[in-house]
């Protein structure tokens, strides 16, 4: 951990020969190409490129924009040969909330980049139980990807900033199985009220339930059971509850002019978490909602970098920067701000 020079290695086939007396390339943010972030890095020679300067640098672009603290949880979602846990757990506490201490005191505002693919809601909520008991307003910018957990993280914000290309994913948690491996805790739930509803049709017919269906209930754990239903309830309960705070909290009229009760703003809050944790309307854990989808089913309001000027090219030189170092470093994690950088290999 720490942060120091690293040489990244070329994966270009068909790589520029470097002249001999040629400067080596000291910044990746100096020779990006707009519209052509990421090509226009790849495929260089002679680099020795300080990440954690650049890193510092391209926070100061899209903080100078945005005009508050900027705080970034990236996991390494991009290198498959990454053997540690790139999931959100509670190993990340300490560094993610040293992260946020140091963050200088007196703003009430605060952006957080994040990329990751889930992991852990209880540690989702005590960040979220840090954050929200300092600033009051709080967006959350959307690089890439961010699901499950992560999906529950970027909605306890006032504001959630994606581009065209970024999605997140349904809440949908993923607990133990009896043989050791993660399932997505609504799939069991979907598949135990199939079986209810083809016992109760068998039933009314006056035959007996499938056979099949049977042996399946037989092997189902009811811990299993219960961990799934217990987990969705937590996770829906925890967006639900996050939509209503805050970023429902300066929703007042509908579009028709009229006014936004409360007993309004609770019912809708719940009916997002609910399609959010729907694993029928979804399918599959993996699925990416992207900022259309997100407002086509869920109505969900999403900001566009676009259309504040400057932000969405600060944030595409930003990914295309991390994207590539990640690509090419042993880095797990990175918990990055002006103040703050700790990179976990």
């Amino acid at each position: 951990m720490g942060k120091k020079k690293k040489n990244f290695p070329n994966y270009n086939p068909n790589p520029p020969v470097a002249k001999k007396d040629q400067l080596p390339v000291t910044s990746f943010l100096d020779i990006m190409k707009d519209g052509n972030e990421y090509q226009s890095i790849i495929g260089l020679q002679n680099v020795n490129v300080d990440l954690g300067a650049e890193l510092a640098r391209s926070i100061r672009e899209i903080t100078a924009i945005r005009k508050r603290p900027l705080i970034c949880y990236i996991a390494n979602v991009v290198n498959a040969n990454i053997s540690q846990s790139v999931s959100i757990n509670n190993a990340d506490d300490a560094p993610f909330l040293e992260m946020l201490r140091n963050v200088p005191e007196g703003s009430e505002e605060l952006d957080v980049l994040i990329v990751t693919p889930g992991g852990s809601a209880e540690t989702v909520a005590s960040w979220v139980n840090q954050i929200r008991s300092r600033f009051k307003e709080v967006s959350f910018i959307l690089p890439y990807m961010a699901m499950s957990a992560g999906t529950i993280f970027c909605m306890s914000g006032d504001e959630l900033i994606m581009d065209e290309s970024s999605f997140f994913g349904p809440i949908d948690p993923q607990v133990p199985s009896k043989n050791g491996r993660y399932v997505p805790a609504q799939s069991i739930n979907t598949l135990i009220a199939d079986i209810q509803r083809r016992g109760q049709e068998q039933l009314q017919k006056g035959a007996q339930p499938d056979w099949t269906d049977i042996q399946i209930l037989r092997n189902l754990d009811a811990k299993e059971i219960g961990n799934a239903i217990n987990a969705s309830k937590f996770s829906t309960d925890l967006v639900a509850q996050y939509l209503e705070r805050y970023k429902f909290k300066n929703w007042s009229t509908h579009q028709d002019g009229a006014a936004v009760t409360p007993e309004q703003k609770t019912k809708r809050a719940k009916e997002i978490a609910g399609q959010l944790c729907n694993h029928q309307l979804w399918l599959s854990h993996s699925s990416r909602i992207s900022r259309d989808m997100a407002w086509n089913t869920c109505k969900l309001k999403i900001t566009h970098p676009e259309n504040v000027p400057g932000l969405n090219r600060a944030i595409k030189r930003f990914w295309a920067l991390v994207c590539f170092s990640l690509e090419n470093s042993p880095v797990a994690k990175i918990f990055a701000s002006e103040n703050y950088m700790l990179f976990r290999h």
